[in-house]
């Protein structure tokens, strides 16, 4: 265990391991932080970097995600200033609802969970949740679709030449957005500037499509755990209880 994230830190502590051990790393699935980048190209001087697909697609969704935050706000503020005004007229407010039963903020803030997933995985009452959020905020419609198409990039790809064309699509499509001047693009603009940066390692995915989605899912049980018994003190015995309880 290293306490922290600084590099120098855990390059010392993986340079233990003997160099000819670590010359044989052939491949390692990685986040986006520029210290890990740092680290793995030192330790491991023959590996190939994969960029996690987990971390890709959340800077994607997170994009989603903004405009619809954004949008709640604003009809917040509207929803205050509107009832603001009843007060003062004495007479009592009632938020306008849609069919479902959602009004305007309960409908963009159930919305969140589904905007993560495809179509195809949708509730009966997802269906009909989304079918009114885009109707009534078409951008939010546009924003899913993007979002969508590049998730088919990671699900339709097979090799890194087909992932490229895939991913040079995407990005055509978000010029052309921008072009027509679609105010929520400019979340889209970020992303794709932030996965341009990464790309080269991002692709490297498509050669065996690894992923460190077990090593993700354990650290996270391992956070919860820490949580639970209030933080480690003695790390022997933190050590001790995760073999017990997970090895």
């Amino acid at each position: 265990m290293c306490k922290g994230t600084k590099a120098g830190v855990i390059k010392n502590v993986l340079a233990q391991i003997p160099y000819e051990k670590r010359a044989s790393v052939k491949e390692v699935t990685l986040d986006m932080s520029n210290s890990m980048n740092v680290i793995v190209r030192d330790t491991f001087p023959k590996a190939t970097l994969v960029i996690d697909r987990f971390h890709v697609q959340k800077i994607v969704t997170e994009a989603v995600q903004e405009i619809r935050i954004d949008i709640r706000k604003q009809v917040i503020k509207s929803e205050n200033d509107a009832h603001k005004k009843a007060k003062e007229e004495k007479r009592k407010y009632y938020p306008e609802t849609y069919e479902n039963g959602d009004s305007k903020k309960q409908l963009l803030a159930r919305s969140r969970y589904l905007l993560f997933k495809p179509k195809s995985k949708w509730t009966e009452t997802q269906k009909e949740r989304a079918n009114i959020l885009f109707n009534k905020y078409p951008e939010l419609g546009k924003a899913y679709n993007l979002s969508m198409m590049f998730r088919s990039f990671y699900e339709h790809s097979k090799t890194v030449s087909e992932a490229k064309q895939k991913l040079n699509e995407w990005y055509r499509k978000i010029e052309e957005k921008s072009n027509e001047e679609e105010k929520y693009i400019d979340p889209f603009i970020i992303a794709a500037d932030t996965i341009r940066l990464y790309e080269f390692n991002i692709l490297n995915y498509f050669i065996n499509r690894s992923t460190n989605a077990s090593a993700e899912s354990f650290n996270a049980k391992l956070k919860g755990f820490r949580t639970l018994v209030r933080g480690v003190r003695d790390k022997k015995f933190f050590l001790f209880r995760v073999a017990k309880l997970y090895g």
